[in-house]
């Protein structure tokens, strides 16, 4: 994982620490469904509100093929253009 990618996986975990109503170990193996239990409702919301955070639009094609943290922050990242 490049560093960029280590920035925004520490920027989504913050995000998802404020979501979260428990504490949970998060780094870049969690799988945001089955370790977080997080419903589809739940996983659009955290979606929507890292796209005002990153000022980017995760194309929905793009959320289906993420099942990790890490797997989102590459996504993130390459959307921001710094991949």
């Amino acid at each position: 994982m490049t560093e960029t990618s280590r920035d925004s996986q520490a920027e989504i975990i913050d995000g998802l620490r404020q979501l979260l109503k428990k504490q949970v170990p998060l780094d870049a193996s969690t799988n945001i469904v089955r370790d977080l239990q997080l419903d589809s409702l739940a996983v659009m919301d955290f979606i929507m509100s890292l796209e005002d955070r990153f000022e980017i639009v995760i194309p929905l094609d793009r959320v289906a093929e993420v099942e990790t943290l890490g797997d989102l922050a590459l996504v993130v990242d390459e959307l921001r253009g710094r991949n």
